[in-house]
C-alpha cells in the first residue's frame, strides 16, 4: 500500500527514530555503493522556487540509483489547466514517486488522494516536514538527544514552525516560539500539540524564549508569496532578530540554526550566522541525508 509524507505526523515515532538513524548511516557512507532505487523515477514538481529542496532531492535520488525528473508547472499541461486529479493519475502511470513544492496545502492533499504513488511534501504554506527531518537530525547530532532539548524559535509563525511544533510534540523537545501578535503558528496544529501534553509555548519576548535554550532557530520574515507585505513585515519583526544580544540569553553551548535562505541583517546578523556556534550549513547538508532515508522508506 502506498504511503505519503505530507506532514511529519505521517510517521510513527519508531519510524521517525529509525529514519534519523538511517540518515546518520547514510551520512557516514554506509551502503554508499548500494542503489536500492535503481530503475525508479521520481518526479520533482515545483511551483515554488527552491535551492536546497531541489538540489538535495535531485542528488539524493541519483545517489539511490533512481532518476529525478524536474517538472516546471509552466512546461507541462498542469500549468495549462489540466486538473490536479488528472495530473496525479498520469504521473502514477509513469513514476514511482513525486515530490511537490507548492502553495496551498490542500493542493498537495488533493494530489495525494488521486495518486497511486508516494507523494512527498517538499513544502507548502502550512507545512515543511522535510525541513523538520533535517532539523531533528542536526539537533540530535549536536546535542546527542532530542528529549528535553530546549529549542527557541524567533520570528514568524510560518510553515517551518508548524512542522517544528509537530516535531517537538513527537520527540519531547521543549519548544519556545517568540513571535508578534497575529503572526502565530497555525492554531489547529498548536492546539493539537497542547492537547497531547507537549511542552510548546508561544511568547512575545525573544529574550524570554531564548533564556536557557540549547538551540536558537530563526527563518525569514518575508516568505515566498508575501513580497507585497515586505515593508510592513520588516517593521513588525524588527525586534525579532537572532543576534549577539539574543545569544547571550541562551546556554553557552547553544547552537544557531536557520533553514535558509537567510536575509542577513534582517532575521539574523552576520555575527550569529557565521559564529562558531552556527550549525546552519550542517543543517542544510542534512536535508540530503534525511530525504534519502525518507525515499528508501516510501519508494518500494
Amino acid at each position: 500500500m502506498k504511503r505519503d509524507f505530507l506532514t511529519l505526523r505521517e510517521l510513527k515515532l519508531e519510524e521517525l527514530n529509525n529514519l534519523l538513524n538511517r540518515a546518520v548511516e547514510l551520512k557516514g557512507g554506509k551502503d554508499a555503493s548500494l542503489c536500492p532505487l535503481i530503475g525508479k523515477s521520481i518526479g520533482l514538481l515545483f511551483e515554488k522556487a527552491s535551492t536546497r529542496t531541489r538540489i538535495s532531492f535531485q542528488i539524493g535520488v541519483y545517489q539511490l540509483g533512481a532518476q529525478a525528473i524536474y517538472l516546471n508547472p509552466q512546461e507541462i499541461q498542469f500549468g495549462r489547466g489540466e486538473t490536479i486529479e488528472d495530473t496525479a493519475r498520469v504521473f502514477s502511470r509513469y513514476m514511482d514517486g513525486v515530490v511537490i513544492r507548492t502553495f496551498g496545502h490542500e493542493k498537495i492533499e488533493k494530489f495525494a488522494k488521486n495518486a497511486a504513488i508516494p507523494v512527498i511534501n517538499g513544502l507548502t504554506d502550512l507545512h515543511h516536514p522535510c525541513q523538520a527531518l533535517a532539523d531533528l537530525m542536526t539537533i540530535k547530532e549536536k546535542k546527542g538527544k532530542l528529549q528535553g532539548v530546549v529549542l527557541a524559535y524567533i520570528g514568524d509563525g510560518n510553515n517551518v514552525v508548524n512542522s517544528l511544533i509537530e516535531a517537538a510534540s513527537m520527540t519531547g523537545i521543549s519548544l519556545r516560539i517568540a513571535c508578534p501578535v497575529r503572526y502565530e503558528p497555525d492554531e489547529g496544529i498548536y492546539k493539537k500539540a497542547l492537547s497531547e501534553g507537549s511542552d510548546v509555548k508561544i511568547l512575545r519576548s525573544p529574550e524570554e524564549a531564548a533564556k536557557g535554550a540549547d538551540v536558537l532557530y530563526t527563518d525569514v520574515w518575508v516568505s515566498m508569496g508575501q513580497e507585497e507585505e515586505a515593508a510592513k513585515r520588516k517593521k513588525i519583526f524588527k525586534d525579532y532578530q537572532l543576534n549577539k544580544h539574543i545569544l547571550s540569553f541562551a546556554k553557552p553551548d547553544a547552537v544557531v540554526m536557520h533553514c535558509l535562505p537567510a536575509h542577513r541583517g534582517e532575521e539574523i546578523t552576520d555575527e550569529a550566522m557565521d559564529s562558531p556556534r552556527s550549525v546552519v550549513f550542517d543543517q542544510a547538508e542534512n536535508r540530503l541525508h534525511t530525504q534519502k532515508a525518507l525515499l528508501e522508506l516510501l519508494v518500494k
